[in-house]
C-alpha cells in the first residue's frame, strides 16, 4: 500500500543509492524512509508548495538544518503547486484571505502582468494571510492522513504476513487426506 509505494527500492538500486550517498558524504538522515521521515517531509513539502513565491524548493532546503526528513520527497511535493496549479491554488488562498480579513474580492480580474502589477496592493495581504492559513490547515490535514495510512498499511501487512504463516502451520501441521476411491 502506501508504505510500499514511498519505501523505496531494495537491493542492488538500495545499495547503489547508498554508495551514492556515502560518496558525496551526504547524510542518510534527509534520505529516510521510514513513517516519520516521510510523513515530515510530504508535510513540508505540501506547506512549502502552497506558499506563492519564487524558488519554493529553496524554503525547503532552509528547514533542513532544523529537522530531518526525506528531502527528495518534501523537494518533489513541492512541485505539486507548479504554473498549471499555481491560479487555482494562488486564487483559493486569496478567497481565504479575504474571507479571514472580512474583505470584499477585487471585481473584473485579469490574468495579466500589467492588472497584477496595478493591484498588488490590494490582493498581497488577502494572499499571504490565506496562503498561510490554508498551507497550515492543509498541512496538518496531510500529515495526519499520511500518517493514519502509513500505520494502517504496516498493519495490514502484518495481518496477512500473520495469516499466511498461520495457514502454512496449518498445513503442515495437518494429517494427510485420506484417499478416496478416485484416488486408488
Amino acid at each position: 500500500m502506501i508504505r510500499k509505494a514511498l519505501k523505496g527500492p531494495k537491493g542492488k538500486t538500495a545499495s547503489r543509492i547508498d554508495a551514492f550517498l556515502e560518496k558525496y558524504h551526504l547524510p542518510t538522515g534527509y534520505f529516510g524512509t521510514n513513517r516519520r521521515s516521510m510523513t515530515r517531509g510530504i508535510a513540508i513539502g505540501w506547506f512549502w508548495g502552497s506558499i506563492p513565491m519564487p524558488m519554493q524548493m529553496a524554503g525547503v532546503m532552509a528547514v533542513t538544518p532544523f529537522m530531518k526528513f526525506n528531502v527528495p520527497i518534501a523537494i518533489a511535493v513541492v512541485w505539486l503547486s507548479n504554473p498549471i496549479t499555481y491560479p487555482v491554488i494562488f486564487y483559493g488562498e486569496y478567497l481565504i484571505g479575504n474571507l479571514l480579513l472580512g474583505r470584499e474580492s477585487i471585481a473584473g480580474i485579469e490574468l495579466t502582468m500589467a492588472w497584477f502589477q496595478a493591484h498588488w496592493g490590494q490582493i498581497a495581504t488577502s494572499l499571504y494571510v490565506g496562503a498561510l492559513f490554508a498551507a497550515t490547515v492543509i498541512n496538518v490535514g496531510v500529515y495526519l492522513l499520511v500518517n493514519w495510512l502509513w500505520i494502517r498499511s504496516v498493519r495490514y501487512e502484518k495481518h496477512h504476513k500473520e495469516a499466511a504463516r498461520r495457514r502454512r502451520k496449518a498445513q503442515e501441521t495437518s494429517p494427510d487426506p485420506i484417499p478416496t476411491d478416485k484416488e486408488s
